[in-house]
């Protein structure tokens, strides 16, 4: 991982193949790997080598493309970064980890011979930020076999291959997106990498795509368009919180299979359901439901090869291991034996899925208490139909402003983290230690009617 030796292989036996159709056109495999190699001798020439890290935020998908194969020609590692940020954030994140150059441009390129490098199995190949990483940068990295091991299994799962169009249609910051361009890239088959959701264009990509990769919540749409306008697609590749089984049995009826997963950022695959009978471990992974004290659910824990090597610098996250190679995120499930199939129910930690992206309510807390009237507040997920959860905070102060609030959310967080629902109130309940008891605050917005809480206009 990524996939540069994949690519000159694809460039060599079918160069006019389209690898990667983008907002700005299309590059043949041919053109990939010219533009790669000429962008790693770049890297090479300034002075940018093996197991240094760089800083790639282009907005154009296909240029992000060539910078990620250019640093694995290189040896470097690219860390993926989101064009939209402000410089503030940019400026923070440089702050954070030890990146060596950021490019938000598209690489440099440069004439002379190809960079060699001797690519193994443990390169650090790959790095992004998981979701909810705002105002505590915390970048996941990993190896190169973390995910190009996978493939295989993907292959035989999804059945796609050279011949396919495979549509992302999603920030390839996203490792959901990430790993199903660089996965379509190692197969032969065109990504068509639009590097967001646009409901308006769906039609007219879905008139080529033969598979795509979506999470959940999007299934339908996707659906909608299929139906109005027709399209090869035969595949949904469906990552991130539980699939419906309604949405399920539609695709069904026309002719799309559906193939969902539960991972995350650090642990990669974890589960996969290939036919709608349940979550299974994905090939090569051990699942244990651990146990918690007092609770009828326990705590995931995975082990096998697909596995993060951790935070970049040191970060701190909801990731932990033990000394036996197991590592867990939090997600809780219901008691698990193997063969049986896992049956998820949320995380244990707080932590918040939403439309497949997790966010950390410290992270928006953090942010939040800034705002001028604001003496405290808690985020917890509330439930919604299609989202599975959203954001919603609960501010302590008399002078709070949902205005201000809404302004320092779109200025300072990620889409993904910014609360949907607002509450006030008087006071916030508390633990012995002071804290504000987060579960307390949870259940009484899932009870509805309490007095101490009132919707903010």
């Amino acid at each position: 991982m990524p996939v540069a030796a994949q690519v000159m292989r694809h460039a060599a036996v079918r160069p006019q193949r389209i690898a990667v159709s983008g907002p700005e056109g299309d590059l043949t495999y041919a053109e990939l790997a010219d533009r790669a190699v000429r962008a790693a001798r770049r890297l090479a020439d300034d002075g940018i080598g093996r197991d240094a890290l760089i800083a790639a935020g282009q907005a154009d998908p296909a240029a992000l493309l060539v910078a990620v194969l250019a640093a694995d020609l290189a040896g470097v590692t690219p860390l993926l970064c989101d064009h939209a940020w402000n410089e503030e954030r940019r400026a923070q994140v440089m702050a954070a980890v030890p990146a060596a150059a950021r490019f938000d441009a598209p690489l440099p390129e440069a004439d002379g011979p190809p960079v060699r490098h001797r690519p193994e199995p443990d390169d650090l190949t790959w790095a992004c930020f998981s979701s909810g990483s705002t105002g505590r940068p915390r970048a996941v990295v990993r190896g190169r076999a973390s995910w190009t091991g996978s493939f295989a299994h993907l292959d035989e799962l999804t059945g796609i291959g050279p011949g396919d169009v495979v549509l992302i249609p999603g920030p390839l910051v996203s490792s959901l997106y990430g790993f199903a361009a660089v996965h379509a890239l190692a197969a032969g088959a065109t990504a068509v990498v639009p590097g967001r959701w646009s409901p308006g264009a769906l039609a007219g990509q879905l008139r080529r795509a033969t598979v795509v990769h979506v999470v959940p919540h999007r299934l339908p749409a996707v659906l909608d368009a299929l139906a109005a306008a027709g399209g090869p697609l035969r595949t949904a590749v469906v990552g991130g919180a539980a699939t419906d089984s309604a949405a399920r049995t539609r695709a069904a009826r026309a002719g799309v299979r559906v193939v969902s997963y539960y991972g995350a950022t650090e642990l990669s695959f974890v589960a996969v359901d290939a036919d709608g009978s349940g979550l299974r471990p994905f090939p090569g992974v051990e699942v244990d439901v651990r146990a918690l004290p007092g609770q009828a659910l326990g705590e995931v824990w995975v082990r096998s090869p697909w596995l993060c090597e951790g935070y970049l610098a040191g970060a701190t996250g909801p990731l932990r291991r033990d000394g036996d190679g197991w590592m867990t995120v939090g997600d809780l499930a219901e008691p698990y034996r193997t063969g049986e199939v896992l049956r998820l129910r949320g995380r244990g930690d707080g932590a918040i899925q939403t439309g497949g992206a997790t966010v950390v309510p410290e992270d928006v807390e953090e942010v939040l208490r800034k705002v001028p009237g604001v003496d405290d507040v808690v985020v917890v997920g509330t439930p919604h139909p299609h989202l599975g959860a959203v954001v919603t905070a609960v501010v302590e102060g008399e002078d709070a402003s949902r205005a201000a609030l809404e302004a320092t959310a779109r200025a300072e967080l990620d889409p993904a983290q910014r609360p949907r629902r607002w509450y006030a109130a008087r006071s916030l309940p508390r633990t012995p230690t002071g804290k504000p008891a987060r579960g307390l605050v949870a259940a009484r917005l899932a009870a509805g009617g309490d007095p101490g809480l009132r919707r903010l206009g």
